[in-house]
């Protein structure tokens, strides 16, 4: 086999507020797939998942991942099959997942833990193992077992509840006999939370700009208060959720999208975290790896069944990429945003 070209997009600079296409660039290295070294496995990448996350690992300041490094392949999960390898446990035509990154190929050292993951694509789709069986159902399945630890008959929230996380948490809370409500943007997504995902009902936050609005649609869909909550958005979203919670709420921290591109998030009134006994805690999925396991397993056995729904939004070749990225920042995608490079 002769030497591969492939096509990268590296992070070029660090954005100053809002991220752009200039922040990126595309390159092309070569790999050789006979010039393996023992344990190396190379992948040719079908999938890259792109996750709200990346932007803030884009900027140089305090996060919990370090910085994505200048110059370099922009990080993210990636789903594909192996096309040469000089490990046992990985032969050609084997598909996995791994953060291979923004890139048509991964060379891969494979006796690394946890670096690549071989799937199977009998039941559940390649691309779901970027989603709804993979890092964002994980996230989902963490976030609402161990913070939100629902009880049946209770009621939880969810933001961005379209979206590849959140609509996760919606399902698993119905299956433990919850109430689920989302909040998303748009009559469109709205009408997709309820009537394909099956949430008891969903607010459209862009009809509700200002907190006393959004507040007032949370109190006619949660008659009983709110129990727990799933957070991806922050700011307005947040504030309004906590004017409803319950005594002795729980508040899962996953995202605050809101800031992403470095503005301060205010809290109109933090101290209802004391008035009302509320646990407020973030998390981050990959310190709970103890869990993926049995995430999972559940998450796989609902796709697999068809109990378990997801969308994609896809995107086409890897120059894509930047523009999708940026248009998932601005919640222009539905569901699970991809790229298809194969």
């Amino acid at each position: 086999m002769t030497a591969l070209v492939n096509h990268q997009i590296v992070l070029a600079s660090r954005p100053s507020g809002e991220a752009t296409l200039d922040n990126f660039r595309l390159q092309t290295s070569t790999v050789d797939p006979d010039a393996l070294a023992d344990g190396q496995v190379l992948v040719k990448i079908h999938y890259l998942s792109l996750d709200p996350y990346m932007r803030g690992r884009m900027n140089e300041g305090k996060s919990y991942a370090q910085p994505q490094p200048l110059g370099e392949v922009m990080i993210g999960g990636t789903a594909g099959e192996v096309i040469a390898s000089r490990h046992p446990d990985f032969a050609v035509g084997d598909h996995v997942v791994g953060m291979g990154g923004w890139q048509q190929y991964q060379l891969a050292d494979a006796r690394q833990r946890g670096v690549l993951r071989k799937v199977d694509t009998t039941h559940v789709p390649l691309s779901a193992y970027l989603g709804a069986v993979g890092m964002p159902g994980v996230t989902a399945w963490v976030g609402l077992n161990t913070i939100i630890e629902p009880k049946a008959g209770e009621t939880v929230v969810v933001s961005a509840a379209s979206g590849a996380v959140g609509g996760v948490v919606g399902q698993l809370a119905k299956a433990r006999g919850c109430s689920a409500v989302g909040i998303a943007g748009g009559p469109e997504k709205c009408a997709y939370v309820t009537d394909e995902l099956g949430f008891d009902a969903c607010i459209d936050y862009k009809a509700h700009r200002d907190l006393k609005s959004l507040a007032a649609a949370l109190k006619d869909v949660c008659p009983n208060g709110i129990d727990g909550h799933f957070e991806n958005v922050g700011g307005t979203i947040l504030d309004a959720v906590m004017l409803r919670m319950n005594a002795f709420g729980r508040i899962a921290m996953c995202g605050m999208i809101a800031g992403y591109d470095g503005q301060p998030i205010p809290m109109a009134n933090p101290q209802l975290i004391l008035i009302s006994r509320l646990k407020v805690q973030g998390f981050i999925v990959s310190e709970r790896m103890d869990l993926w396991p049995a995430a999972l397993k559940e998450l796989g056995a609902m796709v697999a069944s068809g109990r378990l729904k997801y969308r994609e939004t896809i995107a086409h070749g890897l120059e894509s990429a930047p523009g999708a990225f940026l248009g998932l920042l601005k919640g222009r995608n539905f569901g699970k945003q991809l790229v298809k490079l194969v």
